[in-house]
This record gives structure tokens, C-alpha cells and sequence, in this order.
């Protein structure tokens, strides 16, 4: 065995058994030589080697003295010297090999530990957190491993599962470091709901926090900074799964249709204290940026540039407005317990610099988790406690305002830009400093990009703790009850501080200063009683009932306006009453939830499986309706063909055929309205701006779930003595009752009413290919995923009328900012309403020197902002202690608008106007169009600015090297390694002139719409881990 790969083992052993997990299989067998052992009155010290089958030691084993708490763990040499009484029995135990068992009255000497496969590759965590074996499941489930996720670091560890699992679309977004990510299974199923998945830790769901201000479709500025699972250590997940499918999650009941990722996170081990170190830096700089120009000024006083070509090409460069980026990690782990009382303890902080200047995130995380055994271990007490702070500052705006990116992008070429980059000048007059900016504001209230760097502040600050706690009580050997309760507080505090002389659209005179604080608080408990027990022979059942209560609560307070005295003082008491604004917001976001479940699994000689769950849940959004529980039934089937075989064939098949498991399942998933106050008795109202708002939406007594269908077939099968791994899913799923938005007539009363009709379908195919060998000291393992999901609007609604008036209401097409919602196609299309007028002959109506006329139509397709296919290729290779690993991934299909590019060319910046005028014109059909006019009246065209989703990358790659622990003899150190690694480091292959895989917004309608988007970041790093 491998130095590198004891390693890993020894830091899995550390992260993921805890307590008695690791001791809990029967004893295998074991080969023995002679050692030494002496007697010391009634306690005798016994000393061994503890190896693999290939001779190589194994580091971190534990070594218990059976029914004590005495125990310690092989060095880097594999070897272990401990004093124990005279009779005793040692128990060994090391993730992913069988245990052994060992009579200390025997001569000890190398211990030979052979491989648990069944360990390695068949037990996953499933929904509530239970282990399963990985064969007897009905549906697709995935697993990633902690050094998955920290081999390439990412401060949102959610963007490293891009192109490593399959059935998942991740979009990392357009906010930079400590941004959110969207992450969306299958498929985007519900139309006015989230589509985002579902993330449980440790058994409990977790509520979304994301800030999602402004849907990246408008002008105006807006941002998403971060959600709840963004502020994780990554260091401090043992696994996740991932499971794509509602059968996979049906447990969870609302939001479960969205599919769901499962995080475990690390228990303390067994043996003396173990600490493991990492830190890491890494550097950033754009990866994709539009093609800039160059080689033509502006016209005196003008601020766009199409004068005439400079007679020597303009020094500045867009480019060079960015900084690097930079971001250092450290974090640190500690392990120690015995076979009673486990205790882990870790610490983390990122400290990173975005590309923008004056971006900054901070991110402090603590960790402390005990698990101890009680009652002959009969009860189980899991305690732990975590807080995690953040701070950002001036998180990057999309859109038109307080955004940097145009000062700097549009900025003309004629022009010097370095001095803009004194911002600000003394006005002896006013006493301040005031903005210095001399283009103008383009129209746009375009201010200088530094001014809005260093004087349009937005800082944040949250702190964030989370408590869990759970107990499981052995009542016999195959029946136990556990119960554990979550509590998870967020509160957030955000300032905006506007300074004088900011541009007049934003703040008066002397500024303008604003003060929010929001507090999230989930609640979440359940019980549960688990009974696994053989039946009538060769039967076996696994069967799982319980409760579960939930609530969520957020409020939130706030006050703002125009300063009055003294200039630049941000404080509550400078505001001017007159443009004073309070508002108090929350009561209409506390949801609560009631819900029992259970689940059977029956199998049959370990080869055939059947599953049944259900689950009913009381949620507080459909309180006072005529059907307030939701109900939803799962089953599923699966047989481990290779198993069944007669043993004769199993054998003579198994050198080509190793294993195969063929499975198919069913599943019915609801989801509550993602409102609150729309049934009777329940209407909530908003303070904003000091007054009440009216409740804008027509009461609903009908109210019901929104439910999902879901069907899926798929088979797992290993070939080629268990080298080549083939998964295949097909899957169908239809969501009904989806909630759609009627504008109604002023004489009702209310501005909208929500009708609950649709269907909207998902379709498709999930691939993953995987091929593992080793060759002496060289070993080489490739997977490839894909993707491909088809989505279709199958049915809207007909025949509504409004229930005060009784006239029909039309939501046949239904429009959502530059999307539209129309049967038969997708929920994600992207249709234009203007277009170049023409004349009779087809020929666009344009007269030289003018903009070209353009007309509205009826709306148009432009096409889905949705991909067709999405790739992962992944490849690692090592060889002793080095290893080499690099992730390929490609979107094929789609297609995406860039504003970006469109008001570029409007003022004359981009390569492509250059272009033109060294062309002298833009050939439109068979009309030939000056630039400048051309570009000038296609700027609001989407039609004309539409792009090819499709492209290629190398995504991630890493080179590390794990040092010979020989090196490390007479320290306290060993499993040291150093790595180097990067991210988006080569597109091979775009058309668009921005990051397609960008997004303006983690919601549904956020998508294909650059609009001076912050570019995605090519990002160099190094890594040290060390264990002491």
C-alpha cells in the first residue's frame, strides 16, 4: 500500500467513523508473524507492525484493548507499542480494511490488514442520515469523499461537484469570492417555486438563505452574496451524497422534488490526539473579459469613441483595471477519544481580495463536536456547536448601478485614464472631497469606477451559530430509537454608505446612508425508531417511523435617506427626516412544518430489494385551506442480477461481468406555495417606507401542493474485473399545481391572484463511466458523466375567470422579465418583442447618418437558456507519492445575451466596432450600415445579441506530492503533502463573449443575461497539509 493512499485512509479514519463506527464490523481474518511480547506483574506490553497486503505500513490504525478505554495508533511506520492486561484482547480496526482481532496472550509481530471493499464502495448515507448498502438502493445515488472537495479549493465548496457528479447543473455566481451558487437537479420543474436543491446536514434540512436581490434581468443594481451552505468548511465535511432524484428524497417531503445533498460531517476517532493542518493561497485574474479596442479615440467632448483612428494605439486596457485577486485558507482539525467519548475540534479562516478593488470576504469558522456512549453502549449522546462569521465588503452590483465595470469598460480610448485614478479632489468651498470623474456619466450615471470602489460602500457583516444535538438508545440489537433537534441563527447587518458628490441618481449633495438587519432562525427536531431484523429465512427487513417539526422565521428591520448637516456621517441621527424611510419586514416569512414518515426496505437473500416510504406533512401555507396535509408515497425495486445467478456462472462471467443491479422506482413529492397569507385568516402585511403596504393577492381557499411524479429506471454494473464501473438512469417527472400569477382588474380589490394549474415535464438521461487499475507503483483512474435533461411546459391553465368579476383571465402566455412561459416549450425561453423594421421588399428601413428604424412584433423565440448536454471528464494518476489530476467539462446547447457586449459596441469600445469600421460598414442582409448607426440601434435588440451557450474548459487541475514519512522520523509530523492546482485554466472552446456558466442570479429567471456581470476568475493556488 501506498504511503499517499495510508494517508487519505488515515485522515478518513479521523474524519468519518467516530465512536464505535469504526469497530463495528464482526473480526476478519489475519496473518501473523513472531514478535516479542513481555510481562510486566499483571500487565503485559505487547509491540507489533500493523501493514497492508503489499507490505506497506499503515499509518493512524487504532488499537484498542477490548472493554477499556486503553488504546493507541500505529505510527508512520505502522508500528504500535502499547501495555495492556495479561489476557486481553486487542481489537484493530482502519477505514476500509477488515478488522482484526487478536489475543494479546499470542506472538504478535506484522499484522497483514486486507481491504474491505464492502466498506470502500457500498455503504452510503441516504435521506434522515441512514447508512445504507449502495446495492440494495432503488434509485441513483452518488457519493463525494472529502478530499473530492478540497483537493482544488473553493471558498463555496459547492462549485468543486461541477462535472464530478451526474444529473446535477452547477453555475457559479457572478458576485466573486463568497458568492452563491446555483445548483439545480433535473431540471428546472417548478415555474413561480425555487428549483435550487435541497441541502441536509447531518440528517436535517437546512433553509436557504440566500440573498438574491434583483433577478440580473433589469438595470438597476443587483447582487447575490451568499447563502447558507456557501459559509461551510469544506475541511469539516466527512462526505456528501447527492441524490438527483424525489425518490431518492421522498423522505424529506417539500423541496425534496428539487433533489437533495447530504453532508456528513466529521465525528472524533478513537486513539490518542491527532491534529491535521492545511493552509493553501491562491491567485485570481479574469478568464473571460470582452474583446476591447484600442485604435479609435472619442470626438472631443464626446464620451463615446468614435472619433478617428489614434495614430498611436491607445496604452489603456479594461484589463488592467482589475487586481489579482488573492485568497489564503487555513484551517486546522483535532481528533482524540477512546472507544467511549469522542471529541473533534476544528478552526478555520479565509481571508480573500477580490479581483475589483475594495471587494473583500472574511470568513471565521469554529467547530466542536462530541459523541459519547453511555450504558454499556446502549445510549448514544452527539453533541456539537459551530459559529461561523462573515464579513463582506461592496460584493460586485450586476446591472447599470454602482458598478464599476462601466466606468472602467467605457471609459474613451482617446483619453488618460490614470487620472481617474485620483478619484477625488479637495473642494475648498464645500470642505470635502468631491468625485472626480471627467468623461461625464454616458447617460447612465456612469461614475468614476474607483469612486465606486472606495465611496459607494456596502459592507456586511453576519454571524452565524448552529447547535446540534441527537440520541440513539440500543433497546436491543435490532431495534433503536433516536431523537435530535437543530438550531440554526443567522443574523446579518448591511450599511450602504453613499458619499458626497455621488452621482445625483444615487444620494443628494452630502450622501445618503442606509442600515438594515435581518435575523434567520430555523428550528428543526425529529424522532425516529429503526428496527433491522432477519425474517422467515433469507428475508430481511429494514423498517423506519417517525415525526418531524420544523419552523423557519425571518425578520428583518431597517431605516435610510439623504443626509441633512454634516457630510459623510453615516449615522441615524444626520438623516433627514424628509427622506427618512423605516420599514420592517419578516412577518410574512415564518413558515412552519408538521410531518411524520416511514420507510420499509425487505430483501431477499441480500439480492433483491424492495422499498416503500411515505411521508404526510402539515405545512403552515396551506393552514385554513380544505387540504392542509400533503402526502407522498415512494417505491421502489431493486435486484442484484449478478447475485442471482447460479454460482457456477457467477464465477465463469465474473472475470468480464463483476456486478450488476438492475432498479426502478416510483415517487410522488409535494411542495407547499413558497408564500405565506394567501388562504384566509392568514393575511400578512410588509411596512416599508413608514407605511403599511396593502395585501396585494387574492385570497385562496383552495389552495394545494405543488406535486411532482417522478419515474425512474437505471442499472449500476461493474466489468473487467471490477475496472470499469457503467451507471445508466433514465428518468420522467411531471409537476403539477404549479402556482401561476393572474393580474386582475382594479374593481376587485387586488392586484393579482395566484390560479394552480400546469404541468411542466422533465425527461432524461444520467451517464457515469468510470475505469480504475493499478500497475505496480503507477495507478490511473478516469470517470466521465453526462447529462442531458429535456424540459417542456406541457400544460398552463384554461377556462380561469376572476372570482369577483367573472371575466376569463388569459395565462396562456405568461411573461417573466425577458422569458416567456408558453405550452410546449421551456420553462427557461428567452423571446424578443422588437426588431429591425423592414420594408416590403425585406429590406430594413435606413437612411444613412440615422439610427435604423425599429418596430415592435409579436413576441419571437430566441431560444433556451437551458443546456442540452453537460459533461465532466475526470482523470487522476499516481505514481509513489506523487498524483496528477485534471477535470474536463463541456454545456453543450443553450444559449445566452450579453448587454455587455451590445453597449460596448454602442459606445465604441469592443474589437467588433473596430472591426466594422476597418470594414467600413455592417452588412445587414443586403444593406451596408454605417457602424456606428448600426450599433447604435441594436443596442436594446436582444435578437442581434444572442449567443451559443455551448462550451469546453479544463476545468480544474492539480499536481501533488505526499512526502515519505521516513523524511519525518524524530518529528512529531507525518501525511504531509504539497500540492499545486487551478481552475479555469483553458477555454477550449466559447463564442460568447462572457462566461456562459455565469449567473446574474441563483433564482430561476436569473439565467443567459450577462449585463456587466463580474467575469469569471482563472484562479492558481498552493497547498500544505500536514498531520501531527
Amino acid at each position: 500500500m501506498k504511503i499517499e493512499r495510508a494517508t487519505q485512509l488515515l485522515f478518513l479514519l479521523l474524519i468519518s467513523q467516530g465512536g464505535n463506527a469504526a469497530y463495528a464490523n464482526l473480526p476478519r481474518g489475519a496473518s501473523a508473524s513472531p514478535v516479542q511480547v513481555s510481562a510486566q506483574a499483571n500487565k503485559i506490553t505487547v509491540s507489533g507492525t500493523v501493514v497492508d497486503v503489499n507490505g506497506e505500513p499503515l499509518v493512524g490504525v487504532s488499537v484498542l484493548e477490548k472493554g477499556t478505554g486503553n488504546g493507541t495508533i500505529t505510527d508512520i511506520d505502522g508500528n504500535f507499542t502499547m501495555s495492556v492486561g495479561e489476557g486481553a484482547t486487542l481489537e484493530i480496526s482502519y477505514v476500509g480494511y477488515q478488522n482484526l482481532t487478536v489475543s494479546a496472550k499470542e506472538t504478535l509481530g506484522v499484522l497483514v490488514m486486507k481491504e474491505d471493499t464492502e466498506q470502500l464502495d457500498e455503504v452510503v448515507v441516504t435521506a434522515l442520515g441512514i447508512k445504507r448498502s449502495q446495492k440494495a438502493l432503488s434509485y441513483n445515488v452518488q457519493e463525494v469523499k472529502n478530499d473530492v472537495l478540497t483537493k482544488v479549493k473553493d471558498a463555496n465548496f459547492v462549485n468543486s461537484l461541477n462535472g464530478k457528479v451526474a444529473g446535477v447543473s452547477i453555475q457559479r455566481s457572478a458576485s466573486g469570492v463568497g458568492g452563491g451558487t446555483r445548483v439545480v437537479m433535473r431540471g428546472n420543474k417548478s415555474i413561480k417555486g425555487d428549483n435550487n436543491v435541497l441541502y441536509v446536514i447531518d440528517g436535517v434540512p437546512m433553509g436557504n438563505q440566500a440573498d438574491r436581490t434583483g433577478d440580473g434581468t433589469g438595470f438597476g443594481a443587483g447582487r447575490t452574496s451568499s447563502e447558507g451552505i456557501a459559509s461551510f468548511n469544506p475541511e469539516d465535511i466527512e462526505s456528501l451524497s447527492v441524490l438527483t432524484g424525489p425518490s431518492a428524497a421522498a423522505l424529506y417531503g417539500a423541496n425534496a422534488a428539487n433533489g437533495v445533498i447530504l453532508i456528513t460531517t466529521k465525528k472524533g476517532a478513537a486513539g490518542k490526539v491527532n491534529v491535521n493542518v492545511s493552509s493553501s493561497a491562491e491567485f485570481s485574474n479574469p478568464f473571460v473579459l470582452p474583446r476591447f479596442q484600442n485604435t479609435y479615440g472619442n470626438v472631443s467632448g464626446e464620451a463615446a469613441s468614435w472619433g478617428e483612428k489614434l495614430p498611436v494605439p491607445s496604452s489603456y486596457n479594461p484589463a488592467d483595471f482589475f487586481n489579482t485577486g488573492t485568497t489564503f485558507t487555513n484551517s486546522f482539525n483535532l481528533s482524540v477519544g477512546n472507544d467511549k467519548n469522542q471529541t473533534y475540534v476544528s478552526g478555520s479562516a479565509v481571508n480573500a481580495k477580490g479581483i475589483v478593488p475594495n471587494n473583500k470576504y472574511h470568513r471565521y469558522n469554529a467547530m466542536v463536536r462530541n459523541t459519547t456512549k453511555f450504558f454499556n453502549d446502549k445510549l448514544t449522546m452527539d453533541l456539537s456547536a459551530s459559529y461561523v462569521r462573515e464579513y463582506y465588503n461592496n460584493m460586485l452590483s450586476y446591472g447599470t448601478y454602482f458598478n464599476p465595470l462601466l466606468g472602467a469598460y467605457l471609459y474613451p480610448r482617446g483619453e488618460n485614464f490614470e487620472k481617474e485614478k485620483y478619484f477625488e479632489r479637495y473642494d475648498a468651498e464645500l470642505g470635502y472631497n468631491v468625485q472626480s470623474w471627467t468623461p461625464g456619466d454616458f447617460g447612465m450615471a456612469v461614475q468614476n469606477p474607483y469612486w465606486v470602489a472606495y465611496r459607494n460602500l456596502r459592507p456586511e457583516v453576519k454571524d452565524r451559530y448552529m447547535l446540534y444535538a441527537s440520541l440513539k438508545y440500543e433497546i436491543t440489537d435490532y431495534l433503536n430509537v433516536s431523537a435530535r433537534g437543530r438550531l440554526d441563527n443567522t443574523y446579518t447587518e448591511k450599511e450602504d454608505k453613499r458619499y458626497a458628490s455621488t452621482h445625483g441618481t444615487f444620494a443628494k449633495p452630502l450622501g445618503r446612508y442606509a442600515y438594515s438587519n435581518e435575523t434567520f432562525r430555523q428550528k428543526y427536531a425529529d424522532i425516529m425508531a429503526n428496527l433491522s431484523k432477519p425474517f422467515a429465512g433469507d428475508f430481511y427487513a429494514n423498517v423506519n417511523v417517525g415525526a418531524s417539526f420544523e419552523e423557519y422565521d425571518t425578520k428583518g428591520r431597517g431605516y435610510g435617506g439623504q443626509l441633512l448637516k454634516v457630510p459623510n456621517l453615516f449615522a441615524y441621527d444626520n438623516i433627514d427626516p424628509s427622506t427618512g424611510v423605516p420599514s420592517q419586514t419578516g412577518g410574512d416569512n415564518r413558515k412552519m412544518n408538521l410531518g411524520v414518515f416511514g420507510s420499509a426496505e425487505i430483501s431477499w437473500k441480500s439480492a433483491v430489494y424492495l422499498t416503500l416510504t411515505g411521508r404526510a406533512d402539515k405545512p403552515s401555507q396551506l393552514v385554513n385551506s380544505k387540504s392542509p396535509w400533503i402526502f407522498y408515497p415512494s417505491v421502489g425495486l431493486s435486484a442484484i442480477v449478478t447475485d442471482l445467478l447460479p454460482e457456477t456462472m457467477r464465477q465463469s462471467i465474473s472475470p468480464v461481468l463483476g456486478f450488476l443491479k438492475v432498479r426502478a422506482s416510483y415517487t410522488e413529492v409535494g411542495s407547499p406555495i413558497p408564500y405565506t397569507g394567501l388562504t384566509p385568516g392568514t393575511i400578512t402585511h410588509t411596512i416599508e417606507g413608514g407605511v403599511i403596504k396593502p395585501f396585494k393577492y387574492y385570497p385562496l381557499p383552495e389552495l394545494k401542493p405543488e406535486r411532482t411524479r417522478s419515474y425512474e429506471v437505471g442499472i449500476d454494473s461493474k466489468w473487467l474485473n471490477n475496472t470499469v464501473s457503467l451507471g445508466v438512469t433514465l428518468y420522467k417527472s411531471n409537476t403539477y399545481d404549479q402556482l401561476l400569477e393572474a393580474k386582475l382588474s382594479e374593481t376587485s380589490g387586488y392586484d393579482y391572484m395566484f390560479v394552480q394549474a400546469g404541468n411542466v415535464e422533465n425527461r432524461g438521461i444520467e451517464l457515469a463511466l468510470g475505469y480504475d487499475q493499478t500497475f505496480g507503483n503507477f495507478s490511473y483512474s478516469t470517470s466521465l458523466t453526462a447529462t442531458a435533461n429535456r424540459n417542456k411546459i406541457i400544460e398552463l391553465a384554461s377556462n380561469v375567470k376572476n372570482p369577483v368579476t367573472g371575466e376569463a383571465l388569459d395565462l396562456s402566455d405568461i411573461k417573466v422579465g425577458r422569458f416567456r412561459l408558453r405550452e410546449g416549450e421551456e420553462v427557461g425561453t428567452i423571446y424578443a418583442e422588437e426588431r429591425l423594421k423592414r420594408d416590403q421588399d425585406g429590406y430594413i428601413v435606413y437612411n444613412e447618418g440615422q439610427t435604423i428604424t425599429t418596430e415592435s412584433t409579436e413576441p419571437y423565440k430566441l431560444g433556451s437558456v437551458n443546456a442540452k448536454w453537460n459533461l465532466g471528464w475526470r482523470n487522476g494518476f499516481t505514481y509513489k507519492g506523487f498524483n496528477l489530476n485534471f477535470l474536463v467539462t463541456a454545456r453543450l446547447g443553450g444559449i445566452v445575451i450579453s448587454k455587455t457586449q451590445a453597449v460596448l459596441d454602442q459606445f465604441g469600445v469592443s474589437q467588433a466596432s473596430a472591426d466594422a469600421r476597418d470594414a467600413g460598414k455592417v452588412m445587414v442582409g443586403n444593406v451596408a450600415v454605417q457602424p456606428k448607426d448600426y450599433y447604435e440601434s441594436v443596442v436594446n435588440l436582444d435578437a442581434y445579441n444572442v449567443y451559443s451557450a455551448t462550451n469546453v474548459r479544463l476545468q480544474e487541475a492539480s499536481l501533488g506530492y505526499t512526502f515519505p514519512n521516513s523524511w519525518f522520523k524524530g518529528t512529531p509530523f507525518h501525511s504531509v503533502n504539497l500540492s499545486v492546482y487551478g481552475t479555469n485554466l483553458w477555454m477550449i472552446y466559447n463564442k460568447a463573449p462572457f462566461d456562459p456558466e455565469l449567473t446574474a442570479s441563483t433564482g430561476t429567471f436569473g439565467q443567459g443575461y450577462d449585463y456587466f456581470m463580474l467575469p469569471s476568475q482563472r484562479t492558481y493556488g498552493v497547498s500544505l497539509k500536514f498531520g501531527f
